[in-house]
């Protein structure tokens, strides 16, 4: 495999948790239910696409090949969870 075929497959198998990351981080941004743990959206969204990448990498490693259900059902649970407890805010 050549470098830009790795590159192409490493590409095509992490679009998906940046898509969902961006799209949770920028509809709590949307939703804003007031002050959150972490502000800056770009941060959220980092760390979402490290939850979704590593729930894609669990399922890849788990049922040894890529484009489960349960892959992509893991990937927006574990956003949304981490998500969620972003915007739990300061509160005590």
């Amino acid at each position: 495999m050549q470098a830009l075929d790795l590159l192409d497959h490493l590409l095509n198998f992490f679009a998906p948790a940046l898509f969902v990351a961006l799209c949770v981080a920028l509809a709590a941004r949307l939703a804003g239910t007031g002050p959150a743990l972490v502000r800056r959206w770009w941060v959220q969204a980092a760390i979402n696409f490290t939850v979704g990448a590593a729930a894609l990498g669990a399922g890849l490693w788990f049922f040894g090949y890529d484009g489960k259900l349960a892959s992509y059902g893991a990937l927006v649970v574990g956003c949304a969870t981490s998500q969620w407890l972003m915007m739990r805010g300061w509160r005590r």
